[in-house]
């Protein structure tokens, strides 16, 4: 097969004859010359109305669309008439000779030949007679088509006649219009008289005009190492793998007995990295660098040991990708290569974030062990060498590292707009996605929470199609883990359901989106008090193994949050002590460490040690105003206050809640709005047991409690937190009983009643959540006739046992059900409080001190 002609490359040289001859009107030429030179320089298109072919092989009818409508030259005939002509034309594999032998007409003659031909006494050609430029992109493609038919081969230039002649048949119709005498059988002016199904016809051409493939000989070498060429840029670019339609293709494309390049082994490397397909990658990568390597020398060598680098790293042999890294580094500096010397440092400073532990004391990074430092270096380097994706890298790296250090808001600000200023002047779309992801991880750390939505959320419309399928999958995952925040659980599943196409095709990617989900699905079956199945969730998402930090921590939070549900204090502190351990020995974000601190100040407190608790809350607070990560502040700050009224220093613990309850509901967190609520609940009743009974204050911090309780029940509804509002209903209760309003007591008894019935139903019936996959939702496999259907059964229920409720006292009823379940472990922290609440006397308000303290602990 030839290297580059092909018969649609015949096509063009044939109207680039038509232009040249005069056949075309000069008002005509220019849209001539826009459609044959989109077809032959790439990115070509300066009118929208002319596109260039969508495949790979120029198809015959786009030269009749833009032929058909201008008229030409020649009277009552079309530039497509005209074209038909010369195409019919070339009636022999010698008139195929003759065709490219007549292309040195098109150009204009050399010195030495314009002296050779007056020596012969031919005359120059006249002034108006239109030549090409040697120089010219259109001179040289018909210089460039001359030269190969030249050097081709015997057997390349049947190839080629016999491909055209498939190529042109389809114009035989309006060929017969225009010749009446032409016939099917008239392709080759040596066959005159024959018919198709002659011997002498079969034996030169075989089955051509019934059988074969009819793309053999449509493409040459080098549209098939252009098609590779641009299908490895957009995978390197978008991180995505081969699609089924170019696969198609291309194995038609290899059918066609082309010469397929190097670069088959490269793209085929890549997708089974992608696939995640460690053998085949390898396997590739080395055939293809072996092929490279006979022609380029070692010029090429370390960009093998980069990509071979990259792959260990994403297959989890980190040792083995810093010693591949390190040889690329070392192999960049003797060959001077100062672009992948950039990228490898930048490459191995990232590595060296999220594994601090393959890379600390590594003397080939000397220059980064200062990492404000190595930063500085990489983005003066990346300058210089005008790498500006790598210096918009750089930027926005300073700008992440100043934010998990703690330090200055407003020069992370800075560096994040002296990024997007390179994105847009510089056109760097494959680094716009890290941008707006740490712009919305910004003003999620300022507690801003509708401004992150809004920037992942822009991302996601405007430049989502253009964008790296990993910047796209962890924005997604971003705005769904803000609504899971709101109580938006099932929206926010669904959006992680609707990621597909090529992101379920890529492992990484992957079990990324399968984690995520996971993490989701365990934050709802905590709010649902399922322990059982938070329990095995918890276990097989640390089965996953994620290197991601962000994951890493939200999973330790969730299992925390599952021991002290169960009231396993020892064993959280063991696992809270050996976190923090591991946060001492690498550098973490700041977040994470105050997070901590906030945690175990919560675990004290639980225990019982609150003067313990107190220091670390205290502490956790100074850092998260200093580092300004505002959400952090706000819990550390709650927890300040629950920590206060175990101290009694209930006044104090209403002031801190009262000042940033405002910035609380701002954030938009149900869960943390919630517990801000039940920590000012708390520190209200404890006002409560100050003042004396039947006092105007007593009863005013009584019904700003109750107020403060349906606050906090819509939080809990919000994320179906089944314990918060179990929680919420026996406060009421209380409280109402306080008040001596036995009846709306026994009305708030009755609903909790319910819903501690109805939430113990679903635990005896112990469906364990759908472990593969991760995404599935339990909720889905019920039909809403069968909720419905279970709601008129609650009614009903509720209805047989409205009379027993109302008929005798409620606490007096339900004191043994609530002990036994306290002593199992099985009831809620709610429960506990209601039990203790019941053996207060019912009719007497004196003993509303003891009723204020057990509120308070």
């Amino acid at each position: 097969m030839s290297r580059f002609l092909t018969p649609a490359k015949i096509g063009l040289l044939a109207m680039s004859i038509l232009y040249v001859d005069g056949s075309v009107p000069m008002r005509h030429g220019l849209p001539m010359l826009q459609f044959i030179m989109s077809h032959l320089v790439p990115n070509y298109h300066p009118d929208p109305t002319i596109a260039p072919g969508s495949t790979l092989i120029l198809p015959i009818e786009e030269f009749e669309r833009i032929g058909k409508p201008v008229p030409s030259t020649v009277k009552d005939r079309t530039v497509w008439d005209v074209m038909l002509k010369k195409l019919w034309g070339i009636d022999s594999l010698d008139a195929l000779h003759a065709f490219f032998d007549h292309l040195s007409l098109l150009l204009v003659k050399t010195r030495e030949e314009m002296r050779k031909d007056a020596a012969r006494g031919i005359a120059p050609p006249p002034p108006e007679k239109i030549l090409l430029t040697r120089n010219s992109p259109l001179g040289m493609f018909v210089l460039r088509s001359q030269q190969e038919f030249i050097r081709s081969q015997f057997e390349d230039a049947v190839t080629l006649w016999e491909a055209f002649i498939a190529y042109r048949q389809c114009t035989f119709p309006a060929w017969k219009k225009l010749d009446p005498e032409a016939s099917r059988g008239r392709f080759d002016v040596s066959l005159d008289g024959l018919r198709l199904d002659d011997p002498l016809t079969q034996i030169v051409y075989g089955n051509l005009m019934t059988a074969g493939n009819p793309d053999d000989g449509q493409v040459s070498t080098e549209d098939v190492a252009r098609l590779l060429e641009f299908q490895i840029e957009e995978m390197q670019k978008l991180g995505n793998r081969i699609t089924d339609d170019i696969r198609t293709q291309f194995e038609r494309m290899i059918d066609s007995k082309v010469t397929t390049p190097s670069l088959t082994h490269y793209i085929k490397f890549l997708d089974s990295w992608r696939s995640g397909d460690y053998s085949s990658s390898f396997e590739h990568l080395h055939r293809y660098f072996d092929y490279t390597m006979q022609t380029r020398d070692r010029t090429f060598y370390q960009y093998a040991l980069l990509n071979l680098a990259i792959m260990q790293a994403d297959f989890g042999c980190y040792a083995e990708a810093v010693t591949a890294m390190q040889e690329t580094i070392s192999a960049a500096r003797e060959n001077k290569d100062q672009g992948c010397l950039n990228f490898s440092l930048s490459w191995l400073y990232h590595f060296g974030k999220a594994h601090p532990s393959y890379v600390r004391g590594d003397s080939k990074i000397g220059t980064m062990t200062v990492e404000r430092d190595g930063l500085a270096f990489l983005r003066a380097k990346a300058k210089e060498a005008g790498m500006w994706s790598l210096y918009s890298t750089s930027l926005l790296s300073e700008a992440k590292l100043g934010l998990q250090n703690g330090e200055s808001v407003a020069v992370a600000f800075e560096n994040i707009l002296k990024s997007s200023h390179v994105n847009v002047t510089k056109g760097m779309g494959n680094v716009i996605g890290s941008q707006f992801l740490l712009q919305s991880s910004l003003w999620s750390r300022l507690g801003v929470t509708h401004l992150a939505f809004s920037s992942a959320d822009t991302f996601l419309t405007v430049h989502a199609s253009r964008a790296p399928l990993e910047d796209v999958l962890r924005s997604i995952c971003r705005t769904a883990y803000i609504m899971s925040h709101k109580g938006e659980h099932k929206e926010a599943m669904a959006r992680i359901r609707e990621v597909g196409g090529n992101t379920t095709k890529i492992l990484r990617l992957y079990q990324y989106k399968a984690v995520f989900g996971g993490v989701l699905k365990l934050k709802r079956e905590l709010h649902r008090n399922k322990l059982e199945h938070a329990e095995r969730l918890v276990r097989h998402l640390h089965g996953q193994e994620t290197t991601d930090q962000e994951m890493i921590f939200e999973i330790f939070y969730l299992e925390m949050d599952l021991l002290m549900r169960r009231g396993e204090y020892t064993q959280a502190l063991e696992k809270l002590e050996a976190m923090a351990v591991q946060f001492n020995e690498t550098n973490v974000d700041i977040m994470y460490r105050i997070r901590l601190l906030t945690l175990k100040s919560k675990l004290f407190n639980r225990c019982g040690a609150p003067l313990k608790g107190f220091s670390g809350g205290l502490r956790a607070a100074s850092l998260a105003w200093r580092a300004r990560v505002l959400p952090a502040l706000w819990e550390a700050l709650v927890t300040l206050a629950d920590t206060l009224i175990h101290l009694r220093e209930f006044e104090a613990s209403v002031q801190v809640t009262n000042a940033i309850t405002p910035q609380v509901l701002e954030y938009e967190d149900s869960a943390l709005s919630a517990y801000t609520y039940s920590v000012q609940i708390d520190a209200t009743m404890g006002l409560v047991s100050k003042e004396a009974p039947g006092t105007p204050k007593r009863e005013e911090h009584m019904m700003r409690a109750m107020e403060l309780i349906d606050r906090m029940f819509a939080e809990y509804s919000k994320v179906g937190d089944i314990k918060g509002q179990l929680e919420s209903l026996a406060k009421k209760a209380t409280i109402k009983r306080m008040l001596g309003d036995i009846d709306t007591s026994n009305e708030f008894a009755r609903q909790y009643l319910l819903l501690r019935e109805e939430w113990l139903e679903d635990i005896k019936a112990e469906r364990p959540p759908r472990i593969y996959p991760l995404l599935d939702d339990d909720d889905d496999d019920e039909s809403e006739e069968a909720k419905k259907k279970k709601m008129e059964e609650e009614k009903e229920k509720g209805k047989g046992k409205k009379k027993e409720w109302l008929s005798s006292d409620f606490f007096s009823q339900t004191t043994t059900t609530t002990t036994t379940e306290a002593e199992t472990g099985t009831g809620s922290e709610a429960e506990a409080e209601l039990e203790l609440e019941l053996e207060t006397d019912t009719d007497t308000e004196t003993e509303s001190t003891d009723t204020g303290d057990v509120m308070v602990g």
